[in-house]
């Protein structure tokens, strides 16, 4: 298999030079070249043929934004990282790039840490991204054959949770979703999106303002209540534990799972401790496999799992997983998610014209 041609853009020579030395570390990646703007960037990409491109967003010139608009355009099969600073401006913006098609984003290593420190916090991250992204429109892509779903010996129980997991393309699906649930919906939603600090905080504002939920970050203690969103909050794990007052959201920094911070097995795990059956788990879009090991918790529990298919998703690692390991009771594209769920939660709720999705 030929090498995962990528394109690097940053006005910085420093970055440059250690995204170049850090990716070129790994065999199956050739930066194709660098560019130092925008402007440079687009003249480049018809000479240097991309796979991916790793763009920044502060630029002289075109800034990050306004690149994207172009290639977005102009090469729309080419998968674009976002490269930010973890600060409040880097997260809004990259939020704004993500939807406007950005692919994935990565965060810049801070200035204080070393420069071994930060080749390797880019290895680490990036790679896994790159090669993720570019296996979307590979023929050698990775492919996740649906198992046979067991049946059920009875009908599900009555849905008293909604448990969402996402992460590679999960803002956009978010936002495709999320609006789509009435401000009436009767049970409490809870969501891990693999994002650090200050990211879930945006995504959640970003959300509530689009929404008739109300969506929040996931605060310690905080009562699960019908029609709220719970947005994990970025290096924490969000978990849900009965007590005497009722559900509250549990937080903690316990030892990364799937290598993520929050990561989806822990809050599906709480989640079908605290309700058995009585919980419905969303996977959509992501890299990686997490979210498998919670999924078959909830149905151990004799609770359902639907998820995001194949063909509307940015990367099909964390629904496909479910799919192979024979745990999805729904496979839906990610305009009938929405749908689905308040098929599932609310039986009567919907008009009969609604189109099924497949199931398996």
């Amino acid at each position: 298999m030929s090498a995962i041609r990528v394109l690097i853009v940053d006005d910085s020579v420093v970055v440059r030079k250690v995204l170049c030395e850090a990716l070129n570390s790994d065999p199956s990646i050739e930066v194709a070249g660098t560019a130092p703007s925008g402007n440079i960037a687009l003249a480049k990409i018809p000479q240097l043929n991309p796979d991916v491109i790793t763009l920044d967003i502060e630029m002289p010139g075109l800034n990050g934004l306004e690149t994207l608009a172009q290639i977005r355009k102009l090469y729309p099969n080419i998968s674009v990282i976002m490269c930010s600073t973890l600060t409040e401006r880097g997260a809004a913006v990259t939020l704004e790039a993500l939807a406007a098609g950005a692919s994935d984003y990565v965060t810049k290593p801070s200035n204080s840490e070393s420069l071994s420190a930060a080749k390797e916090q880019i290895r680490r991250e990036l790679v896994e991204k790159i090669v993720s992204l570019a296996h979307r429109f590979s023929k050698s892509s990775p492919v996740f054959a649906s198992a046979p779903v067991p049946r059920r010996r009875s009908a599900p129980a009555k849905i008293e949770i909604l448990a969402i997991g996402t992460s590679t393309g999960g803002p956009n699906a978010l936002g495709e979703v999320i609006p789509t649930i009435p401000g009436d919906f009767p049970v409490p939603i809870v969501v891990v999106q693999h994002m650090p600090p200050v990211f879930t905080r945006l995504l959640a504002e970003r959300l509530d303002s689009r929404s008739p939920l109300s969506v929040r970050e996931a605060e310690p203690g905080a009562q699960l209540q019908p029609g709220t969103v719970w947005i994990a909050r970025g290096d924490y794990h969000m978990m849900v534990q009965r007590k005497d007052k009722g559900v509250v959201l549990q937080l903690t920094q316990d030892t990364p799972e799937n290598s993520c911070r929050p990561a989806v097995d822990p809050l599906f795990r709480s989640a079908a401790a605290t309700y058995g059956p009585r919980v419905l788990g969303v996977v959509m879009t992501g890299m990686g496999a997490d979210g498998t090991r919670g999924a078959k918790s909830i149905r151990d529990a004799g609770g359902e799992i639907l998820i995001q298919d194949e063909a509307s998703s940015v990367v099909w690692g964390m629904p496909g997983s479910i799919a192979s390991a024979g745990l999805a009771d729904e496979i839906c594209p990610l305009q009938e998610i929405g749908p689905a769920i308040i098929r599932r939660v609310r039986p009567h709720a919907l008009a009969a014209s609604i189109p099924s999705s497949r199931r398996v």
